[in-house]
């Protein structure tokens, strides 16, 4: 899953990565504003993580932007700015969460994959189908209650792949969700991932639905 992370500062927005990109993201990271603005012109996110004191512009106003297009797009504000007018004020632009500074990261993860879970309309943290069980925030998978141990990105494209269950998910859309900027990206790679998975969980468990993407089976 595609994650953009807006935040100015190196320190924190280091830690953040590599804490979001521990917890199987794939993160692209940008400093300022202008940038963020960008970046969003991109369809490819599924969730913000948004600092509000920006260079180039305010926070705030990349949320109201966010939310005028009308983006289905979970954003986690995690700011400073502590008092209860600024968290109302982000709350009610439509900020999905609201974490202050400083923050546990494991605490933000667990915010994200929240807000992820109720943009779904999941009440549960379990992604199941078919007899196959994956845990967003432990990162582990079972089949028929049989732990599957899979890679990073065999997580991150099975996890595209039954957040959407029951549609079709094109090999366009998955590479955005698990490749960030600067990650080369082999020809084959996702068929190279697809074969790895059907080698642990079953020939028939992902569906190649020719000419237009790859499902996963549902029954």
């Amino acid at each position: 899953m595609r994650v953009l992370l807006v935040e100015d500062d190196p320190m924190i927005g280091k830690a953040v990565e590599q804490g979001l990109h521990n917890a199987g993201f794939s993160v692209d990271w940008v400093k300022n504003g202008p940038d963020a603005e960008l970046a969003l012109g991109n369809d490819v996110y599924r969730a913000v993580v948004l600092d509000l004191g920006l260079p180039g512009g305010d926070g705030l106003h990349i949320l109201t932007a966010i939310r005028k297009r009308g983006r289905d797009i979970a954003v986690l504000i995690a700011s400073a700015r502590d008092g209860v007018a600024e968290r109302i004020a982000g709350l009610n632009l439509g900020a999905d969460d609201y974490l202050v500074k400083p923050f546990d990261l494991h605490e933000l993860v667990a915010r994200l994959h929240a807000t992820l879970r109720r943009q779904a309309g999941l009440s549960q943290p379990l992604l199941a189908c078919n007899g196959l069980t994956l845990d967003p925030l432990r990162r582990e998978v079972t089949l028929h209650a049989v732990p599957v141990a899979i890679s990073r990105r065999e997580f991150a494209l099975l996890e595209t792949l039954m957040r959407a269950a029951g549609s079709v998910v094109t090999r366009a859309a998955l590479e955005d969700a698990i490749y960030g900027w600067g990650e080369e990206i082999e020809s084959n790679a996702i068929e190279v991932h697809l074969h790895n998975l059907r080698k642990k969980l079953g020939s028939e468990m992902i569906k190649n639905v020719r000419g237009v993407g790859y499902r996963i089976a549902t029954s």
